[in-house]
Formats: structure tokens, C-alpha cells, sequence
């Protein structure tokens, strides 16, 4: 039995980094002139995960925002230019995240990141934070038709770093992430301290971790599970 699998996929807001005080900054600058007050950490969390198009129209309906099809599109315009320029300042790498994908990198495993955020923001974001260089594959919202928790969106990761479901640990932090790679028959592990909007006691994975450093034992871990 292997130690580690051949490949990993990684989703990225609430895994790698911590982007919701940028994403928190961003929103409250282009809805600042609406009624409501500015968003707090908390709530900001709750919109996290699902893409941008998604939380752009979930706070236009929790402010009870007149709109029109041109006004989004406006909005989502400077959503990506405004995240563009707070996200390098607003937004951390985790603890551990760095040393453990070198680790992995030196052992040649293939990985790859899984994320329903943007593309341009997304690339942006992992240049920035000089993590893309560990990644043979970044597969965004905009690259797919269908997203997480679709299947297909995880299956289309796998694929496009030559990899095969069955030699590939998805790691997520939330029930998203985890119902993807339960419907993608991949195994997961779930890492407690990101953006999850549910109890953990309905969360599905091989292995929960507390932080990135333990990433590494639970590995192991999983592999020795049984299929």
C-alpha cells in the first residue's frame, strides 16, 4: 500500500488561503452606496464558496437591491477589478500550506486546485501568494459548465492533471467539497477550519484535520483505508 496517492486535488478559498477579508473588503466597496451597512467577517462567510455570480446575487437579494441585467453585469465587472486590487493585501496563505506543498511537490504527486471562484481572480490570487508554481492543473468556475458540487467539475480537475479518481484525495472545507468528491467516488479529507455551512456532524470524508500540517498523516491514513 502506497503512503500517498498518486494525486491531490485541492479546493482553494477556506483550504489554501483565507480570502474572506478580501472578498469582505471588495463587497463592501461596491455595494457601499446601498442601504444595509457593510458586511460583517461572519456574514461574508455564509457567501463564500459557491461563486462569485452566486454571492454577487445572493447580497443583491439580502439588501434588497433594485437591479437590472446591466447593473449586475456592472457589479460583477467591479467585483473582479476591485478583488484584483485589495486581494494581495487582504489575503493570507494558511499555516503550513507552503512547506507541506513543497513537501509533496518533492515527492512528485501530482496536484491540482478545484475551486468555483473565478478564473481571473483565481489566477491572480495564486501568483500573487506564489502558490500556482506547485500546480499542474487550476480548474475554475469559468472553465467548466458545470461546477461544484457537480461531479464533473472534480472529474475535469482529475483529467487535465492525467490522473485517475481512484488515485486522487480531494481536500475541501466544505459540504460542497465534500458531496463533489462523494458523488466522484474520490476520497476526501476535510479540513475543519475554512468556510463550512454546515455542522460537521453531517460532513462525509476519510479524514478531518485541524490544520495543513496534518495533511501529510491523514494521507496516510486514508490510502490505508480500505476503498
Amino acid at each position: 500500500m502506497r503512503s500517498y496517492p498518486k494525486s491531490i486535488i485541492f479546493d482553494l478559498d477556506g483550504t489554501l488561503i483565507d480570502s474572506v477579508p478580501a472578498i469582505r473588503k471588495t463587497l463592501n466597496n461596491i455595494f457601499s452606496s446601498e442601504a444595509g451597512g457593510e458586511l460583517a467577517i461572519d456574514e461574508v462567510k455564509t457567501l463564500v464558496g459557491f461563486g462569485a455570480k452566486w454571492m454577487i446575487a445572493e447580497v443583491i437579494k439580502r439588501k434588497n437591491i433594485a437591479t437590472s441585467p446591466n447593473k449586475f453585469d456592472e457589479l460583477m465587472a467591479r467585483y473582479y477589478e476591485e478583488y484584483l486590487q485589495v486581494s494581495d493585501q487582504f489575503t493570507e496563505v494558511y499555516d503550513g500550506v507552503v512547506d507541506v506543498l513543497n513537501d509533496l511537490k518533492k515527492l512528485k504527486i501530482k496536484m491540482g486546485v478545484c475551486t468555483n471562484k473565478p478564473g481571473t481572480t483565481t489566477l491572480a490570487v495564486l501568483e500573487s501568494l506564489q502558490l500556482s508554481k506547485f500546480f499542474d492543473a487550476i480548474v475554475t468556475e469559468d472553465d467548466v459548465e458545470h461546477r461544484k458540487p457537480d461531479p464533473r467539475h472534480l472529474f475535469h480537475t482529475i483529467k487535465a492533471i492525467d490522473s485517475d479518481p481512484l488515485d486522487t484525495v480531494f481536500v475541501g472545507d466544505s459540504e460542497t467539497d465534500m458531496e463533489t468528491a462523494r458523488r466522484a467516488g474520490v476520497k476526501s479529507i476535510f479540513v475543519t477550519y475554512g468556510y463550512c455551512h454546515v455542522p460537521f456532524s453531517e460532513i462525509r470524508a476519510a479524514q478531518f484535520i485541524e490544520h495543513f500540517c496534518d495533511l501529510p498523516e491523514a494521507l496516510a491514513k486514508t490510502m490505508r483505508q480500505n476503498p
